[in-house]
């Protein structure tokens, strides 16, 4: 095996291929094979068993290599989890063993067996079966506002997209959550096949944030909504197929209406303020986080606010020292 620099020295060329291939892995391998049958004597230059025996062999040695290697990237983790990550380095070499014909036979019965498996899950359309559940997330907007089933709803919040229900918003390239304190964002990669935490892009400043993969376009690229504590900006590649970041707030009294500046507006009115982690929030700010809730239900049901409470003891208060005043006509605002 070569050295590091040397075996990724075509990753750009090959990830590019890779993305063509919207069936999986065994497309891609059905084109790398049918290279070589079609333009070189692989197959029948030196016997049918010398073809195979190579084959079995190339397996064997990537499957020890990328079994050390998610060991290694598993006992990394969490220095992996930023932007000033190091990844662990590769192996230098792999001693090649040759099979024997009772070893290549059994291990083409495991991998018939591990094709058999793979066939009873029904791939999605970019033949992910892993992030399937966050492709789908990401593959349809939040509906606009409907102002004709919401009487309380003025002009500015016409056409502003509903919140999901972690109060963020479900865009077609990624999906951003959020509590009064942080804000998580998950990117999934359009390839076939996982990539490394060495070939992903996550560059976040106090203002603004890139994601994507090298020598690809940027997938996020843009000013934040609000600042962010960059001592305090970690992310992770989950599965190898979707990036999650997780970032915290400056300015921990505040909910964001966008990810980004480019993003749609999202209706705050329609948060779901119950799902924030009130736990994590000091005294005096859940003070105010529970005050907004409770004001946010006696809304919906049409009810006083708790302001709207004050201002009526207010009044009956003052009714009550002053009887002879008619206060029929008055309207509380």
């Amino acid at each position: 095996m070569s050295n590091e620099e040397g075996e990724g020295r075509f990753d750009a060329m090959l990830l590019h291929i890779a993305q063509q291939h919207t069936e999986g892995i065994e497309q891609l391998l059905d084109t790398f094979l049918g290279f070589l049958r079609r333009k070189t004597d692989f197959f029948t230059g030196k016997g049918p068993s010398y073809a195979q025996r190579v084959l079995m062999n190339k397996f064997s040695e990537h499957q020890k290599l990328a079994e050390k290697d998610k060991d290694d990237d598993e006992m990394g983790k969490k220095s992996n989890a930023g932007p000033a990550t190091k990844q662990p380095a590769e192996p230098d070499s792999a001693k090649i063993q040759e099979l024997t014909d009772e070893e290549a036979e059994r291990l083409q019965k495991d991998i018939d067996r591990s094709k058999e498996d793979q066939s009873k899950t029904k791939p999605d359309q970019t033949g992910e079966a892993i992030a399937s559940d966050d492709l789908e997330d990401m593959e349809h907007e939040a509906s606009p506002v409907d102002a004709k089933n919401d009487d309380e709803e003025n002009e500015e919040d016409k056409g502003k997209m509903l919140p999901n229900s972690q109060n963020g918003a479900d865009l077609p390239d990624y999906r951003w959550t959020q509590t009064l304190a942080e804000v998580e964002v998950r990117v999934p990669l359009n390839v076939a096949i996982g990539i490394k935490s060495r070939d992903v892009i996550v560059d976040v400043s106090s203002k603004h944030i890139k994601v994507g993969v090298k020598g690809q376009p940027l997938i996020l690229n843009g000013d934040l909504f609000n600042k962010v504590k960059t001592d305090d900006v970690y992310w992770t590649l989950e599965n190898r197929k979707v990036i999650v970041i997780s970032l915290d707030k400056f300015n921990k009294m505040e909910w964001w209406n966008r990810l980004v500046t480019t993003d749609p507006e999202l209706n705050l009115k329609k948060l779901n303020i119950d799902n924030s982690k009130l736990s994590d929030l000091d005294g005096e700010t859940r003070g105010i986080v529970e005050k907004m809730m409770y004001d946010q239900r006696q809304r919906e049901m049409g009810l006083p606010t708790s302001d709207d409470q004050k201002k009526q003891d207010v009044l009956k208060k003052f009714m009550e020292k002053h009887p002879e005043m008619d206060f029929s006509q008055a309207k509380i605002s």
